[in-house]
C-alpha cells in the first residue's frame, strides 16, 4: 500500500485536497471516484507515521480513550470530521492528537476513515483499520469503535498482568548486580585494609580482592566491556536465528511455557471475537488475529488453517491440525461454528484465558520472590565469609 497526494472537484464542484492510501495510483483514483471527487491532480508520498509534537508514545490507554471518545460523539449525531478535531484539541498526547488532526483533514478532503488511519500504523495497528473499514462499510461505526475501545482496554490489561510477573525478578537481578559492585567497590578495600599483608587468603577471597581492585583502578575497561556485552545481546536478540530459536522454544520452556501460550491465546481469541463480531468475515479476523497473537508458530498455523477453510473445512478443524491450541479452545470455538455464537464462545475463552493469566502471574511471581531473596542472600552471605574468614585466620594466628 502507497499513499497519494490529490487535487479534485468534489459533487459540489468545491476544491478538495488530501490523502488516500491504496496499491497505486490507479487504484486511488477509481476510490476517490467512488467518494465523489474528480481528481486532477495525484503524487505517490511516503506513508506518514506521526508528526513529532513531542514525540511521547502512545499508549493502549490513549487509544482506548480515543476510540471510546469518538463513538459518544458519532453516536450523539456530530460529524465525523468535527469529531476527529475536536478531539485533536483535547487529546493530551501530542503525538496522537497531531495523528488525529492529520486523519481529519485527509477525510475532509474525500479520503475514507478506514484510509486516513492507516497511514498512522505505528498507532492504530491492523485491528483497528479493520474494525474501523467494516464499521463505515456497515453503517456501524460507533459499534465498533465501542468494542475497539473494550478490547484495546482488555489487552492494556494482559500486558499489566504479564508486567508483573516479569518485573519483580528483573529488579531483583538489577538490585543484586547494583549491591555486587558497591560491596565490591566500597566495603571489599575496608576489610583488604584490615588484613595483614602475610596473611594466607583461600581462592575466593583472592578473586574477590582482585575483582574489586580492578573495579576501581580500571573501571573504564568494565565498561568498555558491558557496553559490548550489551551490544553484542540486542545485535543477537534481533538476528533471524535468535528470534527462531525463541520462537520455536518459549512456547515448550518449563513452567513458563505455559504461561506464554495463555496469554498468546488470550490474545488470538479475542481479537478474533472482536473482529468477527464486528462483521469481519472468517478468513479476514484469522489473517488480522493471527500477528496478534505473539508467536510465529500460532501465526503460521492460523495461515495453514485459512487455506484450508477457503477450501471448505471449518476453523475448528483447520486449527487443530497445528496441535498448538488447546482442546477447550478447539472444541468452543467447533460449537461456536454449529451453533452461529462463534464470537460470544470465543470472548469466553478470552476471559478464561485472561484470568488464568492473572492468576498465574500471581503464583510465579509468589514462588520467585523466596527464591530472589535466598539468591540476595546468598550473594551478601557468601562475600561477608569468604571476607572474614582471612580476618578469623590472622586473629587466631596472633592468638596463637
Amino acid at each position: 500500500m502507497a499513499a497519494f497526494t490529490y487535487d479534485g472537484l468534489n459533487r459540489q464542484g468545491q476544491s478538495v485536497h488530501g490523502e488516500v492510501v491504496a496499491d497505486n495510483s490507479g487504484a486511488a483514483i477509481e476510490k476517490l471516484r467512488e467518494a465523489g471527487v474528480l481528481v486532477t491532480d495525484i503524487n505517490e508520498k511516503v506513508v506518514k507515521q506521526a508528526k513529532k509534537r513531542g514525540g511521547k508514545k502512545v499508549t493502549l490507554t490513549d487509544t482506548s480513550l480515543f476510540s471510546r471518545q469518538l463513538a459518544a460523539m458519532l453516536s450523539a449525531g456530530v460529524p465525523v470530521t468535527r469529531a476527529l478535531s475536536t478531539l485533536a484539541k483535547q487529546t493530551t498526547n501530542p503525538t496522537l492528537a497531531a495523528a488525529i488532526d492529520d486523519i481529519a483533514k485527509n477525510v475532509e478532503g474525500g479520503g475514507t476513515l478506514a484510509d486516513a488511519f492507516a497511514q498512522y500504523p505505528k498507532i492504530f495497528n491492523k485491528l483497528f483499520v479493520s474494525m474501523i473499514e467494516t464499521g463505515e462499510l456497515g453503517g456501524i461505526l460507533e459499534q465498533s469503535l465501542m468494542s475497539l475501545s473494550n478490547q484495546l482496554q482488555k489487552e492494556k490489561n494482559l500486558k499489566e498482568n504479564i508486567k508483573s510477573a516479569v518485573s519483580y525478578p528483573k529488579n531483583i537481578g538489577i538490585f543484586a548486580l547494583l549491591l555486587l559492585i558497591a560491596m565490591l567497590v566500597f566495603m571489599v578495600p575496608m576489610f583488604q585494609d584490615m588484613i595483614p599483608e602475610d596473611t594466607d587468603l583461600n581462592k575466593l577471597t583472592e578473586m574477590i580482592f582482585a575483582v574489586s581492585g580492578s573495579l576501581r583502578t580500571k573501571w573504564y575497561l568494565w565498561i568498555v566491556c558491558a557496553a559490548i556485552l550489551i551490544a553484542a545481546l540486542v545485535m543477537i536478540k534481533r538476528s533471524k536465528p535468535a528470534h527462531r530459536f525463541w520462537e520455536n522454544t518459549k512456547l515448550r520452556m518449563p513452567m513458563f511455557g505455559t504461561f506464554i501460550t495463555k496469554m498468546c491465546i488470550a490474545r488470538f481469541c479475542r481479537t478474533l471475537a472482536t473482529l468477527i463480531s464486528g462483521g469481519v468475515t472468517a478468513v479476514d479476523a484469522l489473517q488480522s488475529a493471527g500477528p496478534t497473537a505473539g508467536s510465529d508458530l500460532i501465526e503460521n498455523a492460523v495461515k495453514d488453517a485459512i487455506s484450508d477453510i477457503e477450501e471448505g473445512k471449518a476453523i475448528s478443524e483447520s486449527l487443530d491440525k497445528s496441535g498448538l491450541f488447546p482442546p477447550m479452545v478447539i472444541g468452543m470455538i467447533a460449537i461456536g461454528e454449529e451453533a452461529g455464537t462463534l464470537p460470544e464462545l470465543l470472548d469466553k475463552v478470552a476471559e478464561f484465558y485472561e484470568e488464568d493469566v492473572e492468576v498465574t502471574s500471581r503464583n510465579l511471581r509468589a514462588m520467585i520472590e523466596p527464591i530472589a531473596l535466598i539468591f540476595v542472600g546468598a550473594l551478601v552471605g557468601g562475600m561477608l565469609i569468604s571476607l572474614y574468614l582471612p580476618i578469623f585466620s590472622a586473629t587466631t594466628s596472633v592468638g596463637s
